[in-house]
């Protein structure tokens, strides 16, 4: 394919240790030595086409997103753990509930669910730990996981179930990745039975997510909640979403929901504790306000407190949730000399394009200014925190206040600081960091 370089699957498979672990040096070492664009042969198939050009990122997003779709990565492997709903479905499936779940998100619907998800953050951050270094990680994950839960369910007292649920969703998380990065090995997977396991393990959550939705139905009760929105919606004929594509929904929307929310928000932590003069113009920012943070409306957040955006944009920067994204080109295509042909696998680096040297002055330098500094006209093409185009995720605006709330309430509240040097990242479906150790002293 176009003369590119070939990472031989002898290369993968002698590196499989470190792949598995963490394939994102893998990944720089083969982009700095060959450039934006490299092939890997992972299987016995055709390679798959490694890029961080900004150029042929945005030509396959967002220019010419109908020429590409999602790979069987998701659409088989991924769904088959959590489900076809909108983020594992293509086509028209993934085009029709797209419509139904979308207005669920509209800020004006969102508006009504503030208060619960500003209800779940502040319990959740009582249980913050003080005076002692710990690891913070695992807190933004049942933060996280509790506000996504309320938000759904907001008039059940369901967290036993959904402890479960979390449960369920990391296990086969881990999993996945192990199908995902050793290839080679899935007759094994399938014999030894540890693919059996995890699927009897989403049976058991989609049971358990049917126990809710059936248990609201029966109490006839009207709580304008996520699941409200879902079971009011309807197709074109007038008809209700059958129970299993439902479930399947709700599934994605406690996956995706919670996992990235709680990382980006561990890693947010984390830089604001290495970088103290940036923590206290913060603190002067969010502690200037004197209206009740529960009175804000969703659409002030952003616009009374644009440093604690700026931090969370740098921190989506540095650690992009899909740190890479994939697509299969449905027919032959051609961008700039580089030839795609059909049914070719194209992993797109978000890592790699965030800390783009040829863009992002000090690309490895937290900088929240930088967004402040820069137009978004400027960045699009080199910025992708939430996908783009017609796929962008549905969820971004309820995650972005989600986050601006839980850092305006902590940063008022504490002072946080750390001893770790660096924080290790662990990319498993997102990336994701092995641990956060903080300390949180009260102002």
């Amino acid at each position: 394919m176009n003369n590119l370089k070939l990472v031989s699957r002898l290369q993968v498979i002698k590196n499989a240790r470190a792949i598995l672990k963490n394939p994102l040096p893998f990944h720089h070492k083969n982009f700095e030595a060959y450039g934006d664009y490299f092939n890997i042969r992972l299987t016995t198939k055709k390679p798959v086409l490694f890029t961080r050009n900004p150029g042929l990122i945005k030509y396959i997003l967002q220019k010419q997103h109908k020429k590409f779709q999602k790979s069987s990565l998701q659409t088989v492997d991924l769904a088959k753990y959590v489900g076809h709903g909108i983020l594992t479905s293509n086509g028209e499936h993934w085009r029709t509930h797209r419509r139904m779940v979308q207005p669920a998100f509209h800020k004006k619907k969102l508006q009504n669910l503030l208060r619960v998800m500003h209800q779940a953050i502040l319990y959740e951050l009582e249980r913050i730990p003080t005076e002692t270094e710990e690891d913070i990680f695992p807190l933004m994950g049942d933060l996280a996981f509790q506000v996504v839960a309320k938000s759904l369910f907001s008039s059940t007292d369901i967290r036993d179930k959904m402890q479960r649920l979390k449960y369920i969703t990391e296990a086969n998380q881990r999993m996945l990745i192990k199908e995902m990065r050793q290839p080679y090995l899935k007759w094994w997977f399938k014999m030894n039975g540890e693919i059996k396991k995890h699927l009897s393990l989403s049976d058991e959550s989609k049971l358990l997510l049917l126990e809710i939705i059936e248990e609201r139905r029966n109490a006839g009760q009207e709580v304008d909640d996520l699941l409200d929105m879902l079971l009011k919606a309807r197709y074109e004929d007038g008809s209700p979403m059958p129970d299993a594509q439902l479930i399947d929904e709700v599934l994605i929307l406690f996956t995706a929901g919670h996992e990235t929310t709680a990382n980006a928000l561990s890693f947010a932590l984390y830089l604001l504790a290495k970088h103290q003069d940036i923590q206290q113009q913060v603190y002067k920012e969010v502690s200037v306000e004197k209206t009740a943070f529960s009175q804000l409306e969703f659409t002030q957040w952003e616009r009374k407190f644009p440093l604690v955006k700026y931090c969370l944009e740098e921190t989506l920067r540095l650690f992009p949730p899909a740190y890479v994204m994939d697509r299969v080109a449905i027919e032959d295509e051609k961008y700039e000399g580089i030839s795609i042909p059909k049914d070719t696998l194209v992993l797109m680096s978000l890592y790699e394009l965030h800390r783009y040297a040829g863009f992002w002055e000090n690309p490895e330098q937290f900088n929240p200014y930088r967004f402040k500094a820069l137009d978004k006209s400027e960045y699009g093409d080199f910025y992708y925190p939430c996908g783009a185009g017609p796929r962008m995720c549905v969820g971004n605006n309820f995650a972005m206040v989600e986050m601006m709330i839980t850092i305006t309430e902590i940063i008022r509240k504490y002072k946080i600081t750390t001893s770790m040097d660096a924080v290790e990242i662990d990319p498993l479906i997102s990336l994701k960091p092995k641990k956060v150790t903080l300390t949180f002293k009260a102002r």
